[in-house]
């Protein structure tokens, strides 16, 4: 039999999702260690963070029946990680630090952690060893690196469902199969 519903649980593999769950880590300490309590910015960045990380997961998930919802989903994903690195970058200007160059021998060494690293655990370390000016310009730099999986995810996925269709014409086309064979 034709497995027309792939499992689509794997998604804890992504290396998206796994970027966007250190994100979640980060901004979730960001915000309990440099920010005031109370303060509607706690809330709408851990919401941010969470919204990155649930959609891609709920994306994937869905994708088993639906790779419209895929997309869609991937997309929210993408837009609340803009968000996200959006109060980044308000924290930096607003408390008079400076965002890292794009360039920058900061902004490579996470890069390179970024390509090679994706256990929360070695982010919340050095999270625990560094300054708020410093973890904000880490989280944009790993928001970039979200950015650019998701992109690459939403391409893939795009030209997938061009090429194969959604999951009512697969389910159509065997269907077809089916009846074709049961007719000879």
């Amino acid at each position: 039999m034709v497995d027309l519903i792939p499992n689509s649980s794997a998604y804890k593999q992504l290396r998206s999702f796994q970027k966007a769950t250190i994100l979640y880590d980060l901004t979730h300490y960001f915000c309990q260690t440099y920010l005031r309590v109370g303060d509607r910015t706690v809330d709408q960045m851990v919401q941010a963070a969470r919204s990155g990380k649930q959609n891609i997961a709920e994306g994937v998930v869905a994708s088993a029946t639906s790779q419209e919802m895929l997309l869609k989903l991937l997309n929210v994903a993408k837009a609340s990680l803009h968000e996200l690195m959006i109060d980044y970058e308000d924290y930096l200007r607003v408390h008079g630090y400076v965002q890292w160059e794009k360039d920058s021998a900061e902004v490579q060494e996470v890069r390179a952690w970024g390509k090679r690293e994706n256990d929360p655990a070695f982010y919340m370390r050095l999270a625990r060893e560094r300054d708020a000016a410093y973890l904000a310009n880490m989280a944009i730099v790993l928001i970039h690196q979200a950015d650019y999986l998701l992109y690459r995810h939403l391409q893939s996925a795009s030209e997938r469902f061009m090429k194969e269709g959604g999951f009512r014409e697969k389910l159509t086309r065997y269907r077809l199969a089916v009846r074709n064979k049961e007719n000879r």
